[in-house]
């Protein structure tokens, strides 16, 4: 496997695994290997993805519950086991978790997480989400759910983004790598499943309805959240649930104190979902979420801009009040009995858009009244104030698979079959800009079947085996060039052989392909990139003229990764009580990505400016090769916990031997709490450590070295009532968590990403969380 990156790397169960205490006597911690037959009919019996239902619903008010390790996940093989269990990089968390953490944005909730991280602008509240230094263009499948979230819009940063408040989320189930390839298409990275509240996460046993209100308050600057989410279960076969989230804040300061501009938003959502149980083992499920996103994105000016090193130093770019409304529809119809071993199916329909409408409201200098008009700034790339330009994406699909299960001899098999299909449709409109340029129009299918085998002998070895195949068709709506069309298709297989020679320890090996069909963008760009207002350097092949000319690549060949893990879960208790709890897996990866595509420039070409690339081309490049190192762990006590968490990743352009500007640096978080009081009271420590990321191609600023301290209290003041707080980056640490690009013409850094990626410094939060329910 070559060399394979190590490093010491833990990881702790979320600082809100302080709300989770360890129960000895639950099957799910045992530590002795569960017997196959009851193993697969417990299989049969587990909820998908976007079904997973919570343990024990008084956990929302401070009760214990399960261990995060422990909870059921589906995205590595689509039958429900426990992550623990898995011979797969998968990690979950919880609702108790992601609650405890009072989180701003989806990516406070993930420092936990190995080998995933997140390139958010603090102008946007979209989330842009990287796995194993894979992001952008689908190359991490995310799915709310079950619906594809495929929006994207070219920019200065991440190519790639999907929308979704942290408040409406009930799980997280994420698979790392393309171990995951039976899922869905494209996920060389990963998967990233989120699964919404649903009327388990609120009722307690007994009730028939019930409620919960949260509501806090946050400084830097007047962050407040308020959320209601209810259910009712009319009769035993028909549950109603709904919820609603309000969010708003204003401009955050920074560790150095300076204010973030545009970093206000308003956040609205709502969410409604109607299940019906009409047969024993059937539930159908309907659901319907929208949000609906204002903010102003884009940077203005930090200094003067008369001369170019002050233009380099402070010039930002033009601000754009966004209006982002997110729709999605689920449909869905489960089957399963714990009897019934040839049937256990899922038919799952989905439609998500994402309509994205933005009015330039400001331009970072006076000029452009000779195009916009008198009295009018703007240009030819961002376009003139007041201009609107829109991103539109409809996504619709389907996901049919289903797990037959029997015995031969003393082998117990799951075979899982089915197929899935999505369509993207997508849309960009920009009057007098260059956005449906850079962000071009156009279709996109992509559609796959697949077969996988699980094999049990006895409780010491298991085997899966899994076959893929892809096919994908791209059109564009037509140039100066003509249409581009692009197809292909292909099979990609998975292995993986896991032993358990004493109970508790399970050493496992896999080799697993995946397979990213090129997007619209990369495929169809075309045109010239606009100027700017001064004169343009080379006329393109399409008739435009521009900066440089963005050619379109009918020929580009789909991404394979080929991933080679070896990994050890651990599951013990009574370790050094009666009563405590050990989870820990590690695993150490290589992933080969063959036909990696990335944005060319071509050879400089002299002009009256200097040397510059005449031609940018999205195109193959031979091999890119990501690996590492990742490890994630916690003890649980009951009266006490801890846990450390981590990963590093090293990654390469095989053909020029430079670094891969997408590829983590190295995180430790280290969380460790008590319980108190009855276990009434719980207080937390988190400190996450990040590396700089200094190994990138030309013209990147590296990211920054940091540490982050986090401190949280959660407090059961009566059976109802539970009270939270924290104070998050208590060191007040300034930090930009990635790595910034450098301007295509000139080399200076693109300071609109620039001004707008550090994050928050010191943030006090104080909430109130209050149930309500009865039969």
């Amino acid at each position: 496997m070559g060399f394979l990156v190590v490093s010491l790397s833990l990881i702790a169960a979320d600082v809100t695994s302080a709300q989770q205490t360890p129960d000895a006597t639950s099957s799910a911690q045992s530590t002795e290997p569960p017997d196959p037959e009851n193993r697969k009919r417990e299989a049969s019996r587990q909820p998908a993805a976007n079904e997973t239902t919570v343990l024990n619903p008084q956990a929302r008010t401070g009760s214990q519950t399960v261990v995060p390790l422990d909870m059921i996940t589906v995205t590595s093989t689509k039958t429900g086991e426990r992550a623990i269990d898995a011979l797969a990089p998968v990690s979950g968390l919880t609702l108790e978790q992601i609650q405890g953490l009072q989180a701003g944005r989806i990516s406070d909730i993930f420092r936990v997480m190995p080998g995933v991280s997140f390139e958010d602008r603090g102008d946007s509240p979209s989330n842009s989400i990287n796995i194993r230094g894979l992001q952008d263009f689908g190359r991490v499948a995310v799915v709310v759910d079950g619906a594809r979230q495929n929006y994207q819009r070219s920019g200065h940063n991440a190519n790639g983004a999907f929308f979704l408040d942290p408040e409406l989320i009930g799980s997280v189930d994420v698979t790392r790598g393309p171990t995951a390839n039976i899922y869905g298409s494209g996920a060389i990275g990963g998967v990233a499943s989120f699964r919404t509240k649903d009327i388990n996460d609120i009722l307690r046993p007994g009730e028939n309805w019930g409620v919960d209100m949260t509501g806090w308050y946050g400084t830097n600057n007047n962050h407040v959240l308020g959320s209601i989410f209810g259910g009712v279960r009319l009769d035993p076969t028909v549950d109603v649930f709904g919820g609603a989230v309000y969010r708003t804040q204003g401009n955050y300061k920074d560790g150095a104190g300076t204010e973030i501009g545009n970093t206000g938003n308003d956040i609205a959502a709502g969410l409604m979902k109607v299940t019906v149980h009409p047969a024993e083992g059937h539930e159908i499920k309907l659901g319907g979420l929208f949000q609906d996103y204002q903010y102003n994105i884009g940077q203005f000016n930090r200094g003067p801009t008369i001369t170019a090193a002050q233009r380099a130093l402070n010039q930002g770019s033009s601000v754009y009040a966004s209006d982002t409304k997110n729709y999605t529809g689920t449909l869905s119809w489960r089957y399963a009995k714990p009897d019934d071993m040839l049937f256990d199916w899922n038919i799952s329909l989905y439609g998500n858009r994402v309509d994205n409408d933005q009015t330039k409201t400001h331009h970072y200098s006076t000029a452009g009244a000779a195009y916009c008009g008198p009295g009018v700034a703007g240009n030819n790339i961002s376009g003139c104030v007041g201009d609107r330009r829109s991103y539109l994406i409809d996504t619709i699909g389907l996901d049919v698979h289903n797990t037959s299960r029997f015995d031969i001899g003393n082998w117990q098999n799951a075979l899982t079959y089915g197929f899935d299909a999505f369509n993207d449709n997508v849309e960009t409109t920009d009057s007098r800009g260059n956005s449906n340029i850079t962000t071009p129009s156009g279709s996109r299918t992509a559609s796959g079947g697949f077969v996988q085998l699980q094999n049990r002998y006895g409780s010491w070895l298991e085997v899966i085996s899994a076959l893929r195949y892809d096919h994908y068709e791209l059109h564009s709506v037509g140039t100066a060039l003509g249409q581009t069309t692009s197809s292909g298709d292909r099979l990609s297989p998975k292995i993986t052989i896991g032993v358990t020679p004493v109970a508790g320890f399970t050493p496992y090996a896999s080799y697993a392909e995946g397979y990213r069909a090129p997007s619209i963008t990369e495929t169809l760009i075309a045109g010239g990139h606009a100027t700017g207002g001064g004169p343009a350097l080379f006329n393109c092949p399409d008739g435009t003229s521009g900066l440089f000319c963005l050619l379109p690549n009918p020929n580009l060949r789909p991404e394979v990764g080929k991933t080679k893990e070896i990994g050890i879960n651990l599951k013990y208790n009574g370790v050094f009580a009666a009563n405590d709890a050990l989870r820990a897996k590690f695993n150490v990866f290589r992933n080969d990505v063959d036909n990696y595509i990335d944005l060319l420039p071509s050879a400089p070409t002299m002009t009256m400016f200097g040397p510059f690339s005449q031609y940018y081309q999205y195109q193959n490049i031979a091999d890119a090769r990501i690996q590492g190192f990742e490890f994630e762990t916690n003890y649980d006590a009951g009266d006490w916990f801890v846990g450390v968490a981590g990963n590093v990743q090293r990654g390469r352009n095989m053909t020029t031997n430079v670094g891969l500007a997408t590829v983590q640096p190295r995180k430790v978080t280290t969380t460790a709490g008590v319980r108190l009081l009855d276990r009434k009271l719980i207080a937390s420590a988190q400190w996450s450590s990040y590396a700089a990321l200094t190994d990138l191609p030309a013209g990147y600023l590296p990211s920054t070295a940091y540490n982050l301290v986090h401190l949280f209290l959660t407090y059961q003041a009566a059976q109802d009532v539970v009270l939270t707080a924290s104070v998050q980056n208590l060191l007040n640490e300034y930090y930009r968590p990635y790595a910034i690009p450098g301007s295509s013409t000139d080399g200076t850094s693109q300071n609109d990403v620039l001004f707008a990626s550090p994050g928050p410094g010191i943030v006090f939060r104080a909430g109130l969380r209050v149930h309500f329910g009865g039969v």
